[in-house]
């Protein structure tokens, strides 16, 4: 099967843009498979770039809040570094 590449809009950006988040083998037909698990935790991981980026420019800066979603996208972030390393170890078997 062919690997398929996956776009998500950034409301940042202009309307017309777009960018890669991840290409990624067919999906198993477990719900609960690594790779699926690997693939939604990249999207939420997106997702708080961009809301992160919007708080960012907005002038009354919540700091509070900015602090609370930059420790969830880094808790995220070593998730997706676990099952990476689950799904593709470095040392030869």
């Amino acid at each position: 099967m062919e690997t398929k590449t996956y776009y998500r809009v950034n409301p940042a950006r202009s309307p017309n843009r777009r960018r890669v988040v991840f290409a990624s083998p067919p999906l198993d037909s477990n719900l609960h498979s690594f790779s699926r698990q690997l693939i939604e935790l990249r999207i939420e991981h997106a997702d708080l770039d961009a809301t992160i980026d919007r708080l960012v420019e907005a002038v009354p800066q919540d700091e509070l809040l900015l602090r609370r979603l930059k420790k969830r996208r880094l808790a995220l972030r070593d998730q997706i570094v676990r099952l990476e390393r689950m799904l593709d170890p470095q040392e030869p078997a």
